[in-house]
């Protein structure tokens, strides 16, 4: 089969596009036929080395496609049956095999396209939302980088549930994507003014929480945009690592909270992954989410799918086509 591997860290041009063996599943494993693979930014985290992973190895982590062959005492699939999955390693391939834990049964009404590229992004919200800090309605909340795949659903969410969403975006364009798709308003990123913007939508008062997941660029801004006992949820950092959170500056801000979840934890809790998947596709049958895939690439480009999602020349979700 075809796939996309690296031997060591560094920049697009480390990737390689190889033919390899596919795995024939074990006891408990599931090999799968790829029909849509999803593109996030930790795929270029694994590549660069931000996120150690054991060399060589495979890239991506999110997918979709047909059950090809099932390994001895998986009872709960059939061969031909469509499944998607997230956090799993070696997505950028034509097939691969996983245990079946790993795979949530894809209903009628969701799309290979749309599970490979909701599920990761999708989840990523809802453990944000849900979990790291709880909405219920009523909130005014930032979230950086609201043009993005993770984004543009954060907008829509938020708008379901009654929540006003102030976003971040560094394009005029990508602004009106994020308030098409239901943003109360969205401010560019590199304008001078943006903190004293910020503060005047709040009244001086700051957001209750404030989703990062830019990283070292934002992360003053953020602090200083927290209400008093205010929580700043890092979950990514697409601008380069945060070099330190220092205790005193917790403190300054409104004795306010940091915090850096990932959804490698919440994934590893028993049934959170089902019951997460559940939510997601019953939020996009319903009309609630509109999965937005503006960019695709074959197997073989994926070099040039991560120097645009570096660059931020993407909106929206991405997606590899083998």
């Amino acid at each position: 089969m075809k796939s996309v591997i690296i031997e060591l860290t560094g920049g697009p041009e480390v990737l390689q596009y190889v033919d390899r063996p596919a795995a024939d599943p074990q006891a408990g494993e599931v090999r799968v036929k790829l029909a849509a693979i999803g593109i996030n930014l930790i795929d270029t985290y694994h590549r660069s080395g931000l996120y150690p992973v054991p060399l060589p190895t495979g890239l991506g982590c999110e997918g979709a496609g047909v059950v090809e062959s099932l390994g001895d005492g998986v009872d709960d699939l059939e061969v031909g049956q469509r499944v998607g999955f997230c956090m799993a390693m070696g997505a950028y391939a034509e097939e691969i095999t996983l245990p079946a834990a790993a795979l949530a049964k894809l209903p009628d009404g969701i799309s290979n396209q749309q599970a490979a590229a909701v599920m990761l992004k999708g989840m990523t919200v809802d453990y944000l939302f849900n979990d790291t800090f709880p909405l219920h309605g009523g909130e005014t909340v930032l979230f950086h980088a609201a043009a993005g795949g993770v984004g543009l659903l954060a907008c829509q969410w938020a708008k379901h549930l009654g929540v006003t969403l102030i976003g971040t975006a560094s394009t005029q364009a990508k602004c009106e994507l994020a308030v098409h798709h239901g943003a109360a308003q969205c401010l560019l990123s590199g304008d001078s003014e943006l903190g004293a913007k910020l503060d005047d939508i709040t009244g001086g008062q700051g957001f209750p929480v404030i989703y990062d997941s830019v990283g070292r660029d934002t992360y003053r801004l953020s602090l200083n945009a927290l209400a008093e006992l205010g929580t700043l949820a890092s979950f990514g950092n697409a601008s380069g690592a945060i070099e330190a959170v220092v205790p005193a500056d917790l403190a300054a801000a409104g004795s306010v909270y940091f915090t850096r979840p990932t959804l490698g934890t919440f994934l590893a809790r028993p049934g959170w992954m089902l019951q997460s998947a559940e939510r997601i596709f019953k939020l996009v049958e319903a009309g609630a989410l509109s999965v937005k895939i503006h960019q695709t690439y074959g197997l073989d480009q994926v070099a040039q799918a991560h120097r645009d999602l570096e660059s931020r020349a993407t909106t929206g979700c991405s997606l590899i086509l083998p």
